[in-house]
């Protein structure tokens, strides 16, 4: 049976991949899901050919599916359809959104697959602290909330980091700390699980009223000293 992990590049896909393989579902794939709705609501838009890097620094198969349309109806079936004609795991990185979780889970049970889903209902702050604690190394790369000014665009989450968003949430506007409402979205470029780490060689910040998006040209895998979690013994 195949354990398939939904990735989108971000911080919680992965991390809910990684808890899944550090728990005994050991990931066979990494599966992205690239809408044509860059505005959808169900899936991660910015960067997602990253995925395919990560897959490589892991060790793990690499696959992707396209949502051509634009409704509720149509992702379901792209769902549907990647994730048809095997029982294993799905492991997805939601935590606190009951629209991607309500559409995931009804999909998952129709198949028949079980749904790991380690992140959800957990309180924000403390999934970025175990993130953090993990070691991942993890960019904004798009931003679009009131207090999230370009300035942060690119800067690495860290605890310093965090603090400032909640600052800056006290301050000016509430945001969910995670990002989860949608105020910010993130890419992983390196982890203790890689065997090597991801290098941005060429990247565009974009920006239009309120947004700002970090828009990865191109990028490639470079060696990296040998940083491996406690315990943890690569497949």
């Amino acid at each position: 049976m195949t354990v398939t992990a939904l990735v989108s590049g971000g911080k919680d896909s992965l991390y809910s991949a990684y808890l899944a393989e550090s728990q005994g579902r050991s990931v066979d794939e990494l599966l992205t899901m690239r809408p044509a709705d860059r505005d959808s609501m169900m899936f991660h838009t910015p960067n997602l050919e990253i995925v395919r890097l990560q897959a490589e620094a892991w060790g793990k198969k690499y696959r992707e599916a396209v949502v051509p349309g634009r409704s509720e109806e149509e992702d379901r079936r792209a769902i549907s359809d990647a994730l048809a004609g095997d029982p294993g795991w799905v492991v997805a990185g939601a935590i606190a959104s009951s629209y991607q979780w309500a559409r995931l889970h009804s999909v998952t049970y129709a198949l028949g697959r079980p749904l790991f889903a380690p992140l959800w209902g957990k309180e924000g702050r403390r999934v970025v602290e175990e993130e953090i604690s993990a070691g991942l190394d993890i960019r904004l790369v798009h931003l679009a909330a009131e207090p999230l000014g370009a300035e942060l665009l690119g800067r690495r989450l860290d605890t310093a980091l965090l603090e400032e968003i909640e600052r800056l949430g006290r301050a000016v506007r509430p945001v969910h700390v995670a990002g989860e409402g949608g105020e910010f979205e993130t890419l992983v470029v390196d982890a203790p699980f890689f065997d090597r780490r991801i290098e941005l060689t060429d990247v565009e910040a974009v920006h239009s009223p309120g947004v700002h998006t970090l828009v990865v040209r191109r990028a490639r895998l470079v060696p990296k000293e040998e940083r491996v979690l406690p315990g943890w013994k690569r497949s």
